[in-house]
Protein backbone atom coordinates (compact mmCIF):
# COMPACT_ATOMS: atom_id res chain seq x y z
CA UNK A 1 0.00 0.00 0.00
CA UNK A 2 1.10 3.53 -0.68
CA UNK A 3 1.12 6.48 1.67
CA UNK A 4 -2.67 6.72 1.32
CA UNK A 5 -4.38 3.45 2.13
CA UNK A 6 -7.05 4.12 -0.49
CA UNK A 7 -4.38 3.88 -3.19
CA UNK A 8 -2.59 0.70 -4.19
CA UNK A 9 -3.16 -2.99 -5.04
CA UNK A 10 -4.97 -3.81 -1.77
CA UNK A 11 -7.36 -0.88 -2.23
CA UNK A 12 -8.04 -1.90 -5.84
CA UNK A 13 -8.78 -5.48 -4.69
CA UNK A 14 -11.10 -4.35 -1.90
CA UNK A 15 -12.87 -1.82 -4.13
CA UNK A 16 -13.28 -4.31 -6.96
CA UNK A 17 -12.27 -1.65 -9.48
CA UNK A 18 -8.74 -0.48 -10.27
CA UNK A 19 -8.08 3.20 -9.66
CA UNK A 20 -6.44 5.01 -12.59
CA UNK A 21 -3.04 6.62 -12.02
CA UNK A 22 -4.04 9.82 -13.82
CA UNK A 23 -6.79 11.37 -15.89
CA UNK A 24 -8.70 14.49 -16.78
CA UNK A 25 -11.48 15.88 -14.60
CA UNK A 26 -14.11 14.27 -16.81
CA UNK A 27 -12.27 10.93 -16.76
CA UNK A 28 -12.08 10.93 -12.96
CA UNK A 29 -15.79 11.79 -12.69
CA UNK A 30 -16.69 8.96 -15.08
CA UNK A 31 -14.55 6.47 -13.12
CA UNK A 32 -16.10 7.54 -9.81
CA UNK A 33 -19.66 7.13 -11.16
CA UNK A 34 -18.92 3.68 -12.62
CA UNK A 35 -17.03 2.46 -9.53
CA UNK A 36 -19.86 3.51 -7.19
CA UNK A 37 -22.47 1.86 -9.41
CA UNK A 38 -20.55 -1.42 -9.64
CA UNK A 39 -19.71 -1.92 -5.95
CA UNK A 40 -21.24 0.89 -3.84
CA UNK A 41 -20.42 -0.63 -0.43
CA UNK A 42 -16.91 -1.69 -1.39
CA UNK A 43 -16.33 1.74 -2.93
CA UNK A 44 -17.32 3.42 0.37
CA UNK A 45 -15.10 1.06 2.38
CA UNK A 46 -12.05 2.08 0.36
CA UNK A 47 -12.66 5.74 -0.43
CA UNK A 48 -14.03 6.72 3.00
CA UNK A 49 -13.76 3.80 5.41
CA UNK A 50 -10.01 3.30 4.93
CA UNK A 51 -9.47 7.02 5.41
CA UNK A 52 -11.19 6.87 8.83
CA UNK A 53 -9.14 3.83 9.84
CA UNK A 54 -5.89 5.35 8.59
CA UNK A 55 -6.58 8.59 10.45
CA UNK A 56 -7.07 6.68 13.69
CA UNK A 57 -4.07 4.37 13.27
CA UNK A 58 -1.76 7.16 12.11
CA UNK A 59 -2.86 9.73 14.70
CA UNK A 60 0.25 9.36 16.88
CA UNK A 61 2.78 9.11 14.00
CA UNK A 62 1.19 12.14 12.34
CA UNK A 63 1.49 14.14 15.56
CA UNK A 64 5.16 13.18 15.82
CA UNK A 65 5.68 14.13 12.17
CA UNK A 66 4.05 17.51 12.77
CA UNK A 67 6.37 18.05 15.74
CA UNK A 68 9.37 17.07 13.63
CA UNK A 69 8.25 19.47 10.90
CA UNK A 70 7.99 22.31 13.41
CA UNK A 71 11.45 21.61 14.82
CA UNK A 72 13.01 21.47 11.35
CA UNK A 73 11.23 24.65 10.24
CA UNK A 74 12.14 26.46 13.43
CA UNK A 75 15.77 25.51 13.99
CA UNK A 76 17.10 23.76 10.86
CA UNK A 77 15.54 25.27 7.74
CA UNK A 78 14.51 28.45 9.56
CA UNK A 79 11.70 28.80 7.02
CA UNK A 80 10.33 31.82 8.88
CA UNK A 81 13.36 33.91 7.91
CA UNK A 82 15.88 34.70 5.18
CA UNK A 83 19.27 33.55 6.44
CA UNK A 84 22.71 34.35 5.05
CA UNK A 85 25.48 31.80 4.75
CA UNK A 86 28.06 32.09 7.56
CA UNK A 87 30.77 32.89 5.01
CA UNK A 88 28.90 36.11 4.19
CA UNK A 89 27.48 37.02 7.60
CA UNK A 90 28.82 35.19 10.63
CA UNK A 91 26.25 34.30 13.33
CA UNK A 92 26.13 37.14 15.84
CA UNK A 93 27.71 39.62 13.43
CA UNK A 94 25.81 42.83 12.70
CA UNK A 95 25.24 43.95 9.13
CA UNK A 96 23.12 46.79 7.78
CA UNK A 97 19.77 45.88 6.24
CA UNK A 98 20.87 46.74 2.70
CA UNK A 99 23.75 44.27 2.95
CA UNK A 100 21.56 41.61 4.54
CA UNK A 101 18.89 41.90 1.84
CA UNK A 102 21.31 41.04 -0.97
CA UNK A 103 23.22 38.27 0.78
CA UNK A 104 20.32 36.65 2.58
CA UNK A 105 18.14 36.49 -0.51
CA UNK A 106 20.82 35.07 -2.79
CA UNK A 107 22.09 32.63 -0.17
CA UNK A 108 18.52 31.39 0.16
CA UNK A 109 18.44 30.97 -3.64
CA UNK A 110 21.53 28.79 -3.33
CA UNK A 111 19.76 26.66 -0.71
CA UNK A 112 16.71 26.46 -2.96
CA UNK A 113 18.81 25.08 -5.83
CA UNK A 114 21.22 22.89 -3.86
CA UNK A 115 18.76 21.50 -1.28
CA UNK A 116 15.13 21.78 -2.36
CA UNK A 117 15.54 21.46 -6.13
CA UNK A 118 18.27 18.85 -5.72
CA UNK A 119 15.94 16.66 -3.66
CA UNK A 120 13.41 16.54 -6.51
CA UNK A 121 16.02 15.14 -8.90
CA UNK A 122 16.46 11.95 -6.92
CA UNK A 123 13.44 11.58 -4.65
CA UNK A 124 12.18 8.80 -6.91
CA UNK A 125 15.64 7.53 -7.95
CA UNK A 126 16.50 4.49 -5.84
CA UNK A 127 20.06 4.31 -7.17
CA UNK A 128 20.77 7.87 -6.03
CA UNK A 129 19.26 7.16 -2.64
CA UNK A 130 21.59 4.26 -1.90
CA UNK A 131 23.85 5.06 1.00
CA UNK A 132 21.66 7.93 2.21
CA UNK A 133 20.74 8.06 5.88
CA UNK A 134 17.15 7.74 7.14
CA UNK A 135 17.12 11.46 8.00
CA UNK A 136 18.17 12.44 4.46
CA UNK A 137 15.29 10.95 2.45
CA UNK A 138 11.63 10.20 2.88
CA UNK A 139 9.08 11.42 5.36
CA UNK A 140 11.52 12.10 8.20
CA UNK A 141 14.29 13.89 6.29
CA UNK A 142 15.64 17.07 7.83
CA UNK A 143 16.99 18.61 4.59
CA UNK A 144 20.42 19.26 6.08
CA UNK A 145 22.33 17.86 3.07
CA UNK A 146 22.96 19.63 -0.23
CA UNK A 147 23.94 18.65 -3.77
CA UNK A 148 24.73 21.43 -6.27
CA UNK A 149 25.08 18.84 -9.04
CA UNK A 150 21.59 17.39 -8.52
CA UNK A 151 20.05 20.84 -8.26
CA UNK A 152 21.62 21.99 -11.52
CA UNK A 153 20.70 18.70 -13.20
CA UNK A 154 17.03 19.16 -12.36
CA UNK A 155 17.04 22.80 -13.49
CA UNK A 156 18.56 21.76 -16.83
CA UNK A 157 15.79 19.19 -17.22
CA UNK A 158 13.20 21.89 -16.60
CA UNK A 159 14.94 24.16 -19.11
CA UNK A 160 14.53 21.46 -21.78
CA UNK A 161 10.72 21.45 -21.46
CA UNK A 162 8.74 22.70 -24.46
CA UNK A 163 5.09 22.84 -25.53
CA UNK A 164 5.74 20.27 -28.26
CA UNK A 165 3.33 17.66 -26.85
CA UNK A 166 0.40 20.11 -27.18
CA UNK A 167 1.10 20.87 -30.83
CA UNK A 168 -0.11 19.06 -33.94
CA UNK A 169 2.51 16.99 -35.78
CA UNK A 170 2.92 19.63 -38.48
CA UNK A 171 3.50 22.31 -35.82
CA UNK A 172 5.97 20.50 -33.56
CA UNK A 173 8.91 22.28 -35.19
CA UNK A 174 7.47 25.50 -33.78
CA UNK A 175 7.71 24.25 -30.19
CA UNK A 176 8.76 26.89 -27.68
CA UNK A 177 10.08 26.67 -24.09
CA UNK A 178 7.38 26.46 -21.45
CA UNK A 179 7.03 29.10 -18.74
CA UNK A 180 8.60 26.57 -16.36
CA UNK A 181 11.61 26.26 -18.66
CA UNK A 182 12.01 30.03 -18.90
CA UNK A 183 11.87 30.52 -15.12
CA UNK A 184 14.29 27.59 -14.57
CA UNK A 185 16.78 29.23 -16.92
CA UNK A 186 16.51 32.50 -14.98
CA UNK A 187 17.00 30.66 -11.68
CA UNK A 188 20.09 28.91 -13.04
CA UNK A 189 21.51 32.16 -14.44
CA UNK A 190 21.08 33.96 -11.12
CA UNK A 191 22.48 31.01 -9.19
CA UNK A 192 25.60 30.90 -11.36
CA UNK A 193 26.03 34.66 -11.15
CA UNK A 194 26.01 34.54 -7.36
CA UNK A 195 28.16 31.41 -6.95
CA UNK A 196 30.59 31.72 -9.89
CA UNK A 197 30.63 35.16 -11.52
CA UNK A 198 30.21 37.61 -8.65
CA UNK A 199 32.89 36.05 -6.40
CA UNK A 200 35.43 36.54 -9.21
CA UNK A 201 34.85 40.29 -9.57
CA UNK A 202 38.19 42.09 -9.13
CA UNK A 203 38.68 44.15 -5.98
CA UNK A 204 38.09 47.84 -6.82
CA UNK A 205 41.06 48.80 -4.64
CA UNK A 206 43.33 46.50 -6.66
CA UNK A 207 41.99 47.51 -10.09
CA UNK A 208 42.24 51.24 -9.36
CA UNK A 209 45.80 50.88 -8.08
CA UNK A 210 44.90 52.13 -4.61
CA UNK A 211 46.04 48.92 -2.90
CA UNK A 212 49.46 49.16 -4.54
CA UNK A 213 49.65 52.86 -3.65
CA UNK A 214 48.92 52.19 0.03
CA UNK A 215 51.41 49.32 0.10
CA UNK A 216 54.08 51.58 -1.36
CA UNK A 217 53.40 54.18 1.33
CA UNK A 218 53.57 51.54 4.02
CA UNK A 219 56.95 50.34 2.78
CA UNK A 220 58.22 53.92 2.88
CA UNK A 221 57.03 54.27 6.46
CA UNK A 222 54.24 56.75 5.78
CA UNK A 223 51.26 56.33 8.10
CA UNK A 224 47.63 56.54 7.00
CA UNK A 225 47.13 60.04 8.45
CA UNK A 226 50.57 61.35 7.45
CA UNK A 227 51.35 63.50 4.41
CA UNK A 228 53.36 61.95 1.59
CA UNK A 229 55.73 64.61 0.17
CA UNK A 230 56.07 62.63 -3.07
CA UNK A 231 52.37 62.11 -3.62
CA UNK A 232 50.93 63.01 -7.04
CA UNK A 233 47.53 64.39 -6.05
CA UNK A 234 46.13 64.16 -9.58
CA UNK A 235 47.13 60.51 -9.76
CA UNK A 236 45.66 59.85 -6.33
CA UNK A 237 42.40 61.51 -7.32
CA UNK A 238 42.26 59.46 -10.52
CA UNK A 239 42.69 56.23 -8.56
CA UNK A 240 39.96 57.16 -6.09
CA UNK A 241 37.63 58.21 -8.91
CA UNK A 242 38.20 54.89 -10.65
CA UNK A 243 37.62 53.05 -7.40
CA UNK A 244 34.29 54.83 -6.86
CA UNK A 245 33.24 54.16 -10.47
CA UNK A 246 33.94 50.43 -10.12
CA UNK A 247 32.05 50.22 -6.84
CA UNK A 248 29.12 52.07 -8.41
CA UNK A 249 29.07 49.58 -11.31
CA UNK A 250 29.16 46.64 -8.89
CA UNK A 251 26.30 48.17 -6.92
CA UNK A 252 24.30 48.68 -10.11
CA UNK A 253 24.85 45.04 -11.08
CA UNK A 254 23.87 43.80 -7.60
CA UNK A 255 20.66 45.84 -7.73
CA UNK A 256 19.81 44.57 -11.21
CA UNK A 257 20.27 40.95 -10.18
CA UNK A 258 18.31 41.44 -6.97
CA UNK A 259 15.39 42.84 -8.98
CA UNK A 260 15.55 39.85 -11.33
CA UNK A 261 15.43 37.53 -8.33
CA UNK A 262 12.38 39.30 -6.92
CA UNK A 263 10.62 39.04 -10.29
CA UNK A 264 10.82 35.23 -10.27
CA UNK A 265 9.87 34.76 -6.62
CA UNK A 266 6.56 33.12 -7.65
CA UNK A 267 8.56 30.28 -9.26
CA UNK A 268 10.70 29.55 -6.20
CA UNK A 269 8.75 26.59 -4.84
CA UNK A 270 9.03 22.82 -4.98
Amino acid sequence: MGEYWSIGPFADWLRGVDKPHSGTGDEWKKWETEAKAKHPIRYWLVEEGLDYIQSAVMWAPNKLYSLKYYVVNRWVDQSNALVAHPKHIKPGQYMDLGYRMLHCMFDELVDFVEIETAYISFRWDEDKQKGMKWWQVGRWRTRTWRSPEDGIEHLKWQISLTDEEWLDDDKKHEAKPTSQAISAQEILDLYKWWTEIRPKRPDPYDVSGWSAHCEDQRKRGIGFMETDPLEDHDKTKAMLDQHRAIEAEYDREDTEMLIRLIKIRAHLWT
